[in-house]
């Protein structure tokens, strides 16, 4: 399955974010999007996600052009995880995942048996279901993002897109959050987009990266490709230092010395 984005100029009023933008995603990876704050990552999962209208473009899934569906068809092919989304917190775990069934549900409302059992294998998938009782008030900002992701994959979809999912968490959150997406996406196909601030984590995690520069595509390619002093530096007008990891021989990124003076 590929998800090609084409010709994709977008924004808000008075101002235009994404510029003629091109690019595609595969199934079985994680595209990682990369660039500095404003340069339209977050703009352009709003698209794919169908939140946010395009002025020109197309998305399409396959053959399947996203921006023709409407919001129920759209669910059950495109999931979304946001950053620090506010979950009701006298909710049940086993309650916000099942919310992910919403886009198959009946006139009637009601989950059925099937509904039920889905919920419960994304709840084992990401480490949730012995959280399934317990109040979303309850848990940590760590496990409510892997419900999140659970309520995601309840959707079954065929692209999830994860906006910043992973700020505001620690190491070890983030390192799971990130690891859970890429064996979702290797093991069951999925086409996952991600859009990131860390590098470093960007490089360990996405099989490749779209490097966005002012709303346009400045490189896509794999993490080594990707994360070199020169695109960099033009990315984010700052000199750094691109090294390897000394375990996984991913670009490890660091600030140039002279920025630390």
């Amino acid at each position: 399955m590929i998800l090609d984005a084409s010709h994709i100029t977008a924004g808000y009023p008075h101002r235009i974010v994404l510029r003629d933008l091109s690019l595609q995603a595969l199934g079985g990876q994680v595209l990682g999007v990369i660039g500095a704050n404003g340069a339209g990552k977050t703009t352009l999962l709003r698209v794919i996600g169908g939140t946010l209208p395009a002025t020109a473009g197309s998305v399409r899934l396959g053959g399947l052009d996203l921006r023709r569906l409407d919001a129920r068809s759209r669910a059950q092919q495109v999931a979304v995880v946001p950053q620090g989304a506010r979950l009701p917190e006298a909710f049940s775990v086993s309650e916000v995942v099942l919310l992910g069934r919403t886009p198959y549900l009946s006139l009637l409302g009601r989950e059925s048996d099937e509904d039920r059992r889905i919920a419960q294998e994304a709840m084992l998938q990401t480490n949730t279901l012995q959280l399934a009782e317990r109040r979303i008030g309850e848990l940590s900002g760590g496990e409510q993002q892997r419900v999140l992701v659970a309520r995601a994959l309840a959707q079954q979809p065929q692209v999830l897109l994860l906006d910043e999912a992973t700020a505001h968490l620690d190491l070890k959150h983030q390192a799971e959050i990130l690891g859970l997406a890429r064996k979702m996406a290797h093991e069951r196909n999925l086409i996952v987009i991600a859009a990131l601030h860390d590098l470093n984590l960007a490089a360990l995690f996405a099989d490749r990266l779209a490097l966005l520069q002012n709303g346009e595509l400045l490189a896509l390619a794999e993490p080594s490709a990707v994360l070199t002093p020169a695109l960099l530096k033009q990315a984010y007008d700052i000199p750094v230092i691109v090294s390897s990891h000394p375990i996984h021989h991913t670009p490890l990124v660091a600030l140039a010395p002279d920025e630390l003076a």
